[in-house]
């Protein structure tokens, strides 16, 4: 009931819900190519958990550098992208670059599915982490559902669960910019500390461009050099540039 009477948070929430239905659900578009690779039964599922692995390390050494937004954001680039070049191109393509389309989206797919979950378990307050967190993997479990259903059907209607799942990774691109940064900020723990969380800029300046002053500094005058040696028009002119102000006080 709490989590209706918010805006910030319940968008939050439904945008990484559909990120992570996304990273689960798509990944039967990529691991269906692998079948002809292997006459082996537990080839796709020893590969998935190898690519799972290696997107946990990935996440590992780069969300803290480079930020939780940004690194979802490139993993549902890559993700919408292999998943359109196969959509479009596997009949045109060389076998081998399907091989590595297919990895490659497995990989950033299951990299989307895992920082989805971590990602909503900073970003929500503490008073709600529980029931947003389970929202959110609610969602996965619905992804993985629609993967273990077309196993069911037999790859019957594979077609339009590819269009729709790529089509919905694209989609998603537009809505992790949304989202707030969470690295190096302290937990939220009220509705009212997560609903004060505001996106960042997409491109961010250098950090020592807002340090820089507005106007020069004019450098001070050396001990040989004394205003009073100067006429009356030259110390006028070189109070009016220190201080405005000063220059009522000149006299000829």
């Amino acid at each position: 009931m709490e989590l209706r009477r918010t805006r910030v948070i319940w968008k939050n929430c439904l945008i990484l819900s559909f990120t992570l239905f996304i990273g689960t659900g798509i990944q039967y578009c990529f691991t269906r190519n692998l079948h002809g690779y292997s006459s082996n039964f537990y080839f796709g599922y020893f590969l998935r958990v190898i690519t799972g692995a290696l997107a946990c390390i990935f996440i590992c050494l780069s969300v803290n550098h480079f930020g939780r937004r940004g690194m979802l954001l490139l993993s549902a680039i890559v993700t919408g992208l292999s998943s359109l070049l196969l959509l479009a191109l596997t009949q045109y393509l060389h076998g081998g670059l399907v091989l590595v389309l297919s990895v490659v989206g497995l990989l950033f797919s299951q990299a989307l599915a895992m920082l989805s979950a971590f990602f909503a378990s900073e970003v929500m307050p503490t008073v709600v982490r529980g029931g947003c967190l389970g929202l959110v993997l609610a969602a996965g479990c619905v992804g993985m559902a629609a993967s273990s259903l077309m196993e069911l059907q037999n790859n019957g209607g594979y077609f339009l669960h590819h269009v729709v799942f790529a089509s919905f990774a694209v989609l998603s691109v537009l809505c992790i910019m949304l989202l707030p940064e969470s690295k190096r900020k302290p937990l939220p723990d009220s509705l009212k500390e997560g609903e004060s969380q505001r996106r960042p800029a997409l491109f961010l300046s250098r950090p020592d461009r807002d340090n820089l002053p507005l106007l020069c500094a004019r450098p001070p005058l050396s001990e040989h050099t004394s205003t009073d040696r100067l006429p009356w028009y030259f110390r006028a002119m070189y109070q009016f540039s220190v201080s405005p102000c000063c220059i009522s006080h000149l006299k000829p």
